[in-house]
Formats: structure tokens, C-alpha cells, sequence
């Protein structure tokens, strides 16, 4: 490209790709993807996004297309790929200055010159981090802030390198910028604290930006680093100028807030990481977090996030093992002695009780957002997400947790104060007075979680009798706070502490509140009855209540008791296909049944086949859109069926037959078009040989109508029933989609736009010329001969398409899969796979970045994604059990190459396989086509091979 000429030229192409007439669009778009290839070409978008005179929208534009040249043509061995001379002209350019005006467009070009960054520092351009510390020490406010930018996303992205040598070399950047990042963070907060005392708000906000900036460098820096002392001098300031000096709507309000929250990150993590090192911090940090969290002085300060870390703070605190001696005072570590010292001189006596006090009768109180929600979505509050890990990112969960944690440490001091507070509610509240229901509800969450601390202090057999059966009679609407509360705090109770002669009366109390007009308290009631009380399930199924109650409370309780169902199901058996068949004139009545019959069949598992007599007619009829009912009842009917096929043991002829009613459902084209795409893959991964040859000559027929009109997502959904074969039965698969194949061998070599689609054409390619290879060349031989092209040209062209579009692919199994296929095109004399050698090679290092993990030991690398035996997974009581298509998937998994052979091992097999076709001599020619870092890269993942 003629550099004098070229500016104006590319400019106009630029300035028509912004244009919204896709008649102007569309060509300029095909101009630039011609020149993107051109020698010079982005020396040209330099020039045009450095020039602020230009429309910003062009800018934009310009340095969008240099960031994706950057992933496809600045390697070495990339086809196209830039010269030397022009990548070492366009770094310079590239940090020359550090005034863009835009903060959209200085953010872009801080990422592509951290993504030049990632490849070329430190050896090819050593000049970058000096330039950076030098513009960053600059006067002038703008320069500061983008090159404060550019220096924090080159940190990240160095950071993220994994290869052992390039961490040592983050290291070393580490050591020489952390003390540097330190010094800068404190600098711009002492800035931005003057500022917001001076109530010069605009300055402020910049100062404010640089601090975050700082802040999260320092992070990058720290993870390779262990001194966090530096960071704690101003931090409460910090906290305090938030609320006082900074309103709510404030400009800064929003920054302020995100550096708050990375601070007390950085704090947590080095707390968890390096609980020795932390002791020094353990007085600070709970002054800091129980004054703002416990104390008046945390009031119009706090926000809801910041209260969160803080109360994990303390948690973790308190909780910490590291923190506490030993049984045996004599084996403790020093360490262990002076963090007990410090915890034990803080938490005394009147601290307690008041974060106690607190903790229930303010952060246990239900909220305004969580009353509405009760109301506007009763089944979403009831079933809240509080377990697993919520609590280190919700203020509930948290609050409970760091509840239990406190009192589990200091029982003896908190007994005393919660018990005091439940003397004071003893009796029925009155439905009048909101605030005495709501802290009688937050009371009584504090005795039920702290059942098994509390259990040698409370009678609760004379508490249930004389105080909590008389609250769960109170029918008035208002006081189903107290009746949800009750019979959950029963459910805590009955394993710890409650007399077997009782447990008639509380059954009669189930039935009844299993009735109760308030959706939040039956569900509740369901949760309490799974908790030990399955027999009970035997009285239901004979009460008198109405069908669709009746249906409701059997869905809520299978569903929570999943697998302990089974010694009960001889009962619905027989109910529920008695049902069926009375409720033939109510179709709603039946979407209910169908409900039930999915949650048995999860609770079933593989057991669920001795219900096919009754299940599979059911299934037959939803979903037959020939019969009237299927308008009702083809939603849950498709549900059904495809947990009935996850839950097979084996294909029944029953349940092969059902899948005649797949044609007409995938001609709907209906929303529910997804579900009976998982039922095909079900019925492949079930049975597919049986399957296969029954339908799959229809089912091609009726793919090849869909992807003729299809959006891009649905042409997905489509090629992954076919991918799924193909991984089942590489033979039969592909023989049985032949007429597919072509259509997805074209849209590789013609370059696939949508990035999803061509990732998943590359898929099945991948799993025919590696598992298949006689197909792939029988194709490739149709694909010449209908294209009138050599079959060594098209070949070519599949495989430089493939390694410029490995982008496409971000799935790690089919990164893996696809250097696995083009490696077994190894050894080869062809001379035009060998040409290709240095891009096979250049996709083989990408998969093993992906996939190979560091023995930090032995220094030696492993193949991550390699399965060597079936484990049966300890699940814990919340957890699902695995159902039989996990099983399925599980094994066929354990015969996948992706997971079966070692990316690693193949590799080094591979190329001395070609180095005995080739001899030394020829072999070191074709090496020498592939970049030396490359090459270094590739000696280090096959040390010790």
C-alpha cells in the first residue's frame, strides 16, 4: 500500500463503514477486509485514530480494526503476518503520546497496546514500561491518567501469562513497579481527600479515577507480592469522606465506592491467602469494619456491598483456624497466641453483646424489598438462594453466617443475651404492630440457627407446646411472618430436640398449614416436611384435599426430598394414573400432573423406567400435535420427556417409537424449539446406533429444510445434534449426515462470518478428520471435483482458514480437539501440509496454553483436560445426584481423544514422526518456518517428553 496515498483512501473507507446505509456500509467493509493484509495498512489506522481532528466515530473505528489485526496478523507465523520493520514503526507510534481526548477510544487503545504487550514485552520492545513510569510521573492531568491506564491493562495482561518463564519475568516487573504503585495509590487518595475537603468536585473525581487506577495495578502487583502494610494508613479516611463529604449523587459517589470495595478485596484476599502475615492488621481491620458495621458511626456512611466485606472480615476473622491455639496450650504456635491475644483483648464482653444485639435486631429484620418480594413473588422469596458461597456476596446469607460463627465462638456470652430477647416476645404479638412482628421473626431466625448451641438452654418440647402452637393457630394474613417463621424454626429444632410423642400433634399442624392461603407458608411447610418427616406423605395422599392442591404439596415435597421419595412411590403409582384419567376434561388439571410426574421422575432416576406403562402413553399424548390437548400440555410434556430420557437406564422400543412425534414439533419452529433439540441429543447419547438408524434419515432431511431459513443460533442448535453424533459414533454419524457435511465444509473454506457458527463447523470437521479421516479425504475428493479445484489447493484452504479463525473457538475441549485433527495430518510429505506446518504448529501452542497446567514441584506440565477413571462424585445433601445421561456423558467422555489422549504427548509423537519421514536435515528446514519464541515455547511444554 503506497503510504502517501493511502491515508485519504483508507479514510473514506473508514468514513463510509460508520454509515447506516448498508448499501454504503457494506462495500466499505469488503475494501477494508481486503487491505487488512496490505503492507502498511495499520501504520495508516495509526495515523488516522492519532488524529483527534477526525470524527470520533471514524477513530473508533480505526482502532478497532488495528486491535483485531493485532489477534490475527502480529505473530510471527501467522499467514499475512506484519513485517518486522512496521511492527517495530508502529510501537513506537504507539507510545509517543498520551493525550487521547476520548475516554472510550484511550481505553481501546490502552487494551491493543497491552494485547502488543503480551506478545512482544518485554524482548521485542523493552522501551514500553520505562516510557509508561515516566508518563505516569508527568504533570500534565490528562497524559497522567491515560498512560495510568495503558500501565494498569499491561499489568493485567501480563499477569495473566502462564508460562513459567513469562511469570518469572511478571515477577521481576512486579518487584521493580510495586513499591512505585504503592507510593503513586497514596499520592492520589492524599490528592482526592484535599480536593473533596475543598468541595472541588470535578478535580476530585479525576483524582479519584487515578487512585482506582493505582489501586488495582498495586493489585495485580500484590498477587505476586505479600505486603499489604502500605495500603491500610488512609482507607478509613477513605470510608469516611464517602458519606460524609460525598452525597449520594454525587459524580464521585460511584467511583468512590468501587475503590472501597477493591480495598477491602485486596484485604480479604490477604487475609485468606496469608493469615500469618495478616496479624499485624487483625486490631485495625475489626475497629475498622465493626465501628462502620455495629456502631452509629457506620449511619448514612455504609453502603451494601461495603457492609458485606466488612462482616467477612470479621468472619473470617473470628473463624480463622491460623487464629486459634491449640487443645494443648503448650503445642500452639507463637503466631496462633498472639492473634488469640488480639481477638480475645477486642471482643469483650459488652462488644459482643452489642453485635449480637444487633446483628438480630437490625440485619435479621426482613427488608421493604424483601416484604414486596414475599408479595409479588412468593415462590422466588421462599426459595432464596442462601447456601453455597451467597453469603460472601448477599447481605442475608452473610449476616446469618457471621450470626452462627460469632455465636458458635462466644456461645457463653451471646446464650444469655438471645435468650433474654426471646423472653421479651414471649406471647402473641399483635397483628397492629409491624415492628414487633418483624423483630419476633428475626428472634426467632437467631434460636433457629443457633438450635445446636442452644440445645442444653431451651425446653423446646414445652416451648413448642405453650408458645409456638398457639402463634401457628394466629390465621390473621399479617401474622404469616410469624406461622412461615414457626414451622421453619420447627424444621431446625426436630433433629435436635424434640420428643417422638409430639410429633402427631405437629403432623396435624403440617396438614393444616399445607392449606394456609399464603403460598410462602405451604412452601415452607414442604421444606420442614422433608426434613424428617416422610412417612407423613402416606396421611396426605389419603387427606381430602382438593386434586390440585393435593398435586401442589406432592410437587413441593418430591422436589425437596428428590431420592428419599423412592420408598414411597408404590402410593402415587397408583393415584396418580387414576387422576389422569379422571381429569381427561380439565387440561390445567393435567399441565399440574405433568409437573408432578417430572419431579418424580428426578427423584426417580433410573427407577423411573417401572412408571414407562403409565409415563410413556402421557408423553405420547402431550406432545402428539395431531390431538387437541397438546395446546395445553406440549410444554410440559416435552419437559417430561426429555427428564424421563436423561433418567433412562436403556432404550425401551416404547420409548424409541415416542420420537415419531419429533418431525412435526421441529416444523413448528415454536419456542419450545430448544427442549426438543435436547431431547435428539438425549435420545443419541441414550441409544445411538438404534436411534440413528431408525431416524436419523429424516431428521437430515428435516435439518436441511431448517437451516435453508434459520437464524444463527438455531443453525447452532442444529450442527450440535450433529457434532453430538459425531462424538457418540464418528462412523455412523457421519455416514448418517453426510448431506449436511458439505454445506459445513464450505462455510469453512468461504470463512464463516458468525464467529459461533464457524466454531462449531470447525467442531464437526474436527471430529471427522480425527476420528474419520477416511470420510474427511472421501469429502474433501467431492468438495474438488464439484469446485473444479485441485484437492491439495482446497486442502490448503481449509487448514489456512483454520488456523486464522482458531479465535472463533473459545471452548478449551474444541481449542484441544482442533490441534489434535490437524496434527494427525502428521507425518505427511504433502507439500502442501507442510507448508502449513509453521500455522498447525502455531494452533497446536494456543491448545497447549489452554490446556496444560504447571506441577509447581517438578516444574514439569500436564494435560489438564485428561480423564483417566469414573469417579462417582461425593455430593454433598443440597446436590443433585448425577442422572443417568451425566453417567453416559461421563463415560463416553473417558473414550473422547479430547480427554483421553495427551495434547502433549501427541504433539512430541507428531513431530518426531515427521523428523523420521523427513530426516534431520529436512526436518530442521521446516522448523526453521516456525518463529524461534515459538519454538522455545514448544521445547518447554515437552521437557522431560
Amino acid at each position: 500500500m503506497d503510504m502517501d496515498s493511502a491515508s485519504s483512501v483508507v479514510l473514506q473507507a473508514l468514513t463510509q463503514a460508520t454509515s447506516q446505509d448498508t448499501a454504503v456500509l457494506k462495500p466499505a467493509e469488503e475494501q477494508l477486509r481486503q487491505w487488512e493484509t496490505q503492507p502498511g495498512f495499520y501504520s495508516v489506522l495509526l495515523n488516522i485514530f492519532n488524529n483527534h481532528m477526525l470524527d470520533v466515530n471514524v477513530r473508533w473505528l480505526a482502532v478497532l480494526y488495528f486491535k483485531n489485526g493485532i489477534d490475527r496478523y502480529w505473530r510471527r507465523v501467522a499467514p499475512h503476518a506484519l513485517s518486522e520493520e512496521e511492527k517495530t514503526s508502529l510501537r513506537a507510534g504507539l507510545i509517543t503520546n498520551f493525550n487521547e481526548p476520548v475516554n472510550q477510544i484511550a481505553t481501546q487503545i490502552a487494551v491493543l497496546i497491552a494485547k502488543v504487550a503480551r506478545l512482544d514485552c518485554p524482548r521485542q520492545w523493552p522501551e514500553l514500561i520505562p516510557i509508561l513510569l515516566e508518563s505516569v510521573k508527568g504533570q500534565d492531568g490528562l497524559q497522567q491518567h491515560r498512560a495510568l491506564l495503558t500501565f494498569y491493562h499491561v499489568t493485567k495482561t501480563l499477569a495473566s501469562k502462564r508460562l513459567a518463564q513469562d511469570r518469572r519475568l511478571f515477577q521481576d516487573l512486579a518487584s521493580g513497579i510495586y513499591s512505585f504503585a504503592c507510593s503513586l495509590w497514596s499520592h492520589h487518595t492524599d490528592c482526592f481527600l484535599q480536593q473533596i475537603y475543598a468541595r472541588d468536585e470535578a478535580t476530585a473525581l479525576s483524582s479519584l479515577e487515578r487512585t482506582l487506577l493505582s489501586l488495582k495495578v498495586y493489585d495485580k502487583c500484590l498477587s505476586m507480592l505479600l505486603n499489604l502494610l502500605l495500603l491500610t494508613n488512609d482507607a478509613v479516611w477513605l470510608i469516611c469522606v464517602s458519606g460524609r463529604q460525598v452525597g449520594p449523587d454525587s459524580t464521585c459517589r460511584e467511583k468512590l465506592e468501587k475503590t472501597i470495595i477493591l480495598y477491602t478485596k485486596v484485604l480479604l484476599d490477604f487475609l485468606e491467602y496469608h493469615p500469618c502475615a495478616f496479624i499485624p492488621l487483625i486490631q485495625r481491620s475489626l475497629e475498622f469494619a465493626v465501628s462502620y458495621v455495629f456502631t452509629p458511626a457506620g449511619e448514612g456512611v455504609t453502603f451494601e456491598r461495603f457492609i458485606v466485606q466488612c462482616m467477612n472480615l470479621i468472619k473470617m476473622i473470628v473463624k480463622n483456624d491460623a487464629y486459634k491455639p491449640a487443645k494443648n496450650i503448650d503445642d500452639s504456635k507463637p503466631e496462633s497466641l498472639e492473634a488469640h491475644k488480639i481477638k480475645t483483648a477486642f471482643f469483650t464482653h459488652p462488644t459482643l453483646t452489642e453485635i449480637g444485639r444487633r446483628l438480630v435486631s437490625h440485619y435479621f429484620l426482613l427488608t421493604e424489598e424483601e416484604l414486596t418480594m414475599w408479595e409479588e413473588d412468593p415462590e422466588s422469596f421462599a426459595v432464596e438462594e442462601t447456601g453455597g458461597d451467597s453469603w460472601k456476596y448477599s447481605l442475608r446469607p452473610c449476616t446469618e453466617v457471621l450470626f452462627l460463627d460469632i455465636f458458635h465462638n462466644y456461645s457463653q456470652t451471646l446464650t444469655p443475651v438471645l435468650l433474654d430477647m426471646v423472653q421479651n416476645l414471649q406471647g402473641p404479638t399483635n397483628v397492629e404492630d409491624p415492628v414487633q412482628l418483624l423483630m419476633k421473626d428475626a428472634v426467632y431466625n437467631a434460636v433457629g440457627l443457633a438450635a445446636y448451641e442452644l440445645f442444653d438452654n431451651v425446653d423446646f418440647d414445652q416451648w413448642f407446646k405453650n408458645q409456638l402452637l398457639g402463634e401457628l393457630q394466629v390465621s390473621h394474613h399479617r401474622y404469616k411472618l410469624i406461622r412461615r417463621r414457626v414451622i421453619w424454626l420447627i424444621g431446625q429444632w426436630i433433629s435436635v430436640k424434640f420428643k417422638s410423642d409430639l410429633r402427631p400433634l405437629l403432623y396435624e399442624v403440617i396438614l393444616s398449614l399445607m392449606q394456609d392461603p399464603d403460598l410462602v407458608v405451604r412452601i415452607e411447610t414442604a421444606t420442614t416436611l422433608k426434613l424428617n418427616i416422610l412417612p407423613t406423605l402416606t396421611i396426605i395422599l389419603r387427606s381430602q384435599f382438593s386434586p390440585n392442591l393435593l398435586l401442589h404439596v406432592i410437587s413441593c415435597v418430591i422436589e425437596r426430598v428428590n431420592i428419599q421419595i423412592r420408598p414411597y412411590v408404590g402410593c402415587l403409582v397408583q393415584y396418580l394414573p387414576l387422576l389422569w384419567k379422571q381429569s381427561e376434561e380439565h387440561n390445567m388439571l393435567r399441565c399440574a400432573i405433568l409437573t408432578t410426574l417430572i419431579h418424580l421422575v428426578q427423584g426417580l432416576g433410573a427407577e423411573s423406567k417401572n412408571l414407562y406403562p403409565f409415563l410413556l402413553p402421557v408423553i405420547q399424548l402431550s406432545t402428539d400435535v395431531s390431538q387437541p390437548p397438546h395446546v395445553y400440555l406440549l410444554e410440559d410434556g416435552l419437559e417430561l420427556w426429555l427428564v424421563t430420557l436423561e433418567n433412562s437406564p436403556a432404550v425401551t422400543p416404547e420409548l424409541l417409537r415416542i420420537f415419531q412425534n419429533m418431525s412435526a414439533l421441529l416444523e413448528l419452529s415454536s419456542e419450545n424449539v430448544r427442549t426438543c433439540f435436547q431431547i435428539v441429543n438425549a435420545y443419541i447419547y441414550l441409544s445411538a446406533t438404534e436411534f440413528l438408524q431408525s431416524y436419523a434419515e429424516s431428521l437430515c432431511r428435516t435439518f436441511c429444510d431448517l437451516l435453508k431459513d434459520i437464524t444463527n443460533e438455531g443453525q447452532v442448535q442444529v450442527l450440535k445434534v450433529v457434532e453430538i453424533a459425531l462424538k457418540v459414533s464418528p462412523i455412523l454419524g457421519a455416514h448418517m449426515f453426510q448431506p449436511l457435511l458439505p454445506a459445513v465444509f464450505r462455510g469453512i473454506v468461504d470463512g464463516e462470518r458468525y464467529p459461533v457458527v464457524m466454531s462449531t463447523y470447525l467442531g464437526i470437521m474436527g471430529r471427522v478428520l480425527l476420528q474419520n479421516s477416511s470420510f474427511f479425504f472421501s469429502l474433501l475428493t467431492q468438495m474438488a471435483s464439484e469446485s473444479s479445484q485441485e484437492m491439495d489447493q482446497l486442502l490448503g484452504s481449509v487448514i489456512e482458514m483454520w488456523v486464522d479463525r482458531m479465535d472463533n473457538i473459545t471452548q478449551p475441549e474444541r481449542r484441544k480437539l482442533s490441534s489434535l485433527a490437524l496434527l494427525s495430518l502428521l507425518p505427511s510429505d504433502n507439500s502442501v501440509i507442510q507448508d502449513k506446518f509453521c500455522g498447525i504448529i502455531n494452533i497446536c501452542l494456543e491448545a497447549l496454553h489452554d490446556v496444560m497446567t504447571e506441577d509447581p514441584e517438578t516444574g514439569t506440565f500436564k494435560d489438564c483436560m485428561l480423564m483417566s477413571h469414573f469417579e462417582e462424585p461425593k455430593l454433598s445433601d443440597d446436590e443433585e445426584p448425577p442422572t443417568e445421561q451425566d453417567k453416559r456423558k461421563k463415560l463416553l467422555a473417558l473414550e473422547d481423544p479430547v480427554h483421553s489422549v495427551s495434547l502433549q504427548q501427541f504433539v512430541y509423537e507428531k513431530l518426531k514422526a515427521q523428523q523420521a519421514l523427513m530426516g534431520d536435515q529436512g526436518f530442521g528446514v521446516l522448523m526453521e518456518t516456525v518463529d524461534t519464541e515459538l519454538v522455545s515455547q514448544l521445547q518447554e511444554f515437552l521437557q522431560g517428553l
